[in-house]
């Protein structure tokens, strides 16, 4: 982990919600935007992971989801039954999205609104997980904003793709705890499942990690409401066809949550994708694995006019 100190906090008013960021690196640089999982805060994205990204020459910024970390709480949506719209979900069942209070796309103009925020016409866009979901919102609902599409360990939302493992289906249903100790030890639990392996120089890492996170803030709520958003969203298969962004795909071979046939289904998807597989990954951004997905990232995030 980088002890040194995090660049500035900043705001910016986006999609007409209030979202936290911050930025790496040379402001006239290509602008290369990070986006963040379920339930995870932009410090996910490591500052050396963001440092070593700027170095290969872009402004990197990352920054927290709404309901998430220090951007925008909309306490007053409510919180929807994740458990039975994913139990309905899995199940290939028709499920009622009443109480759902908003979905990807919403989640993908406020990514658009913080480039305009900002006043970038266009950036590279790299989204994990959920983050990866979002992402290909953005480049299928504003390909003029994206120069180049990553998702790494996303899925399509197709049906009939692998579900996850039971300990990750466990984890993801698993309700954030709001008190201190319980949610370090959480958070402990919840990265040795989804690393899928022995990694631990990592997990002498999670509690000051964990730790960070809380004092930033918990959102239990927007977690949930987050998770429905991916649910309610349902499969973007049919149009990802349809994309011609510059695309990459990176995915652990070992993924417990989002099993690596559904970065292949991405892949094989979008036209002209590439998948890079990183071998001993899981649903996670090791150290181990940062030279080959900041080389993967760095190589494909190039200008296209």
């Amino acid at each position: 982990m980088n002890h040194g100190a995090p660049p500035p906090l900043l705001f910016a008013r986006a999609n007409g919600i209030k979202l936290a960021y911050d930025s790496f690196g040379d402001s006239a640089a290509q602008p290369l935007l990070l986006i963040m999982g379920l339930g995870t805060q932009m410090i996910a994205w490591d500052e050396a992971f963001c440092g070593q990204l700027a170095a290969r020459g872009y402004r990197v910024i990352r920054f927290d989801n709404r309901d998430i970390g220090l951007s925008i709480r909309l306490s007053d949506a409510g919180v929807p039954d994740v458990r039975k719209l994913l139990m309905q979900a899995l199940a290939g069942q028709a499920f009622d999205s009443t109480g759902v209070p908003y979905t990807l796309a919403d989640m993908a103009a406020d990514t658009v609104g913080l480039l305009d925020a900002l006043g970038i016409a266009s950036a590279h866009i790299v989204g994990a997980s959920m983050g990866g979901a979002i992402a290909q919102e953005v480049a299928l609902r504003y390909p003029k904003r994206v120069r180049t599409l990553v998702s790494i360990m996303a899925t399509s939302g197709a049906p009939g793709l692998p579900p996850p493992e039971p300990a990750a289906m466990q984890v993801l249903l698993t309700p954030t705890p709001i008190d201190r100790a319980a949610y370090i030890e959480r958070y402990r639990n919840v990265m040795k499942v989804l690393r899928a392996g022995d990694f631990p120089n990592e997990e002498a890492l999670d509690a000051a990690r964990a730790e960070r996170a809380f004092e930033r803030g918990v959102n239990p709520p927007g977690v949930a409401r987050q998770l429905a958003a991916i649910i309610a969203s349902g499969s973007r298969k049919e149009r990802l066809a349809l994309l011609r962004t510059p695309t990459l795909v990176i995915h652990g071979e070992r993924d417990p949550l989002v099993p690596i046939a559904c970065g292949r289904d991405v892949a094989q998807t979008v036209l002209g994708a590439r998948m890079v597989t990183v071998a001993g990954m899981g649903h996670a951004l090791p150290r181990a694995a940062w030279p080959q997905v900041i080389d993967a990232i760095a190589e494909h995030a190039v200008w296209t006019e």
